[in-house]
């Protein structure tokens, strides 16, 4: 059963769960993130319908991963999260829209914390691509 005992929150009526999850995907792969997975959590917990989890290759990449994501929500959709927990450290920066919850990792936490392999039974949804940027050649 769908969002059973998980409260209504007002960005689903605005955006489906899985687009708002491939938006924040692709926010993130704009700022290099890699290892990126998108994980279908709708039949297996109550408090959220989609975990995005990606990486960062230091600290500073972390914040500024999280940064996009909440920039491109607040710009592009007016969603604001519900929370942000662990920006300072930049090791682990969780961003909780509710319906889809973020976790951007530094590599060594995600290894250790393991989100993918603890809910391996959660279906894996698509990973948006990202056009590698053109470069504009000078006119000769």
């Amino acid at each position: 059963m769908e969002g059973v005992g998980r409260p209504h929150h007002p960005q689903e009526d605005t955006i489906h769960s899985e687009e708002l999850a491939t938006a924040l995907a692709r926010a993130a792969l704009e700022k290099k993130a890699f290892d990126v997975s998108i994980l279908d959590m709708r039949e297996l917990i109550a408090y959220t319908d989609i975990f995005v989890i990606c990486c960062g290759t230091n600290r500073r990449q972390v914040r500024a991963i999280a940064d996009a994501v909440l920039g491109m929500c607040k710009r592009d959709l007016q969603l604001l999260p519900e929370g942000v927990e662990g920006m300072e450290a930049g090791r682990w920066v969780l961003v909780d829209f509710g319906a889809v919850v973020v976790h951007v990792f530094d590599g060594p936490l995600r290894g250790f914390y393991d989100l993918d392999g603890l809910w391996g039974d959660a279906p894996r949804l698509a990973v948006p691509e990202v056009p590698e940027p053109t470069i504009a050649h000078p006119m000769p």
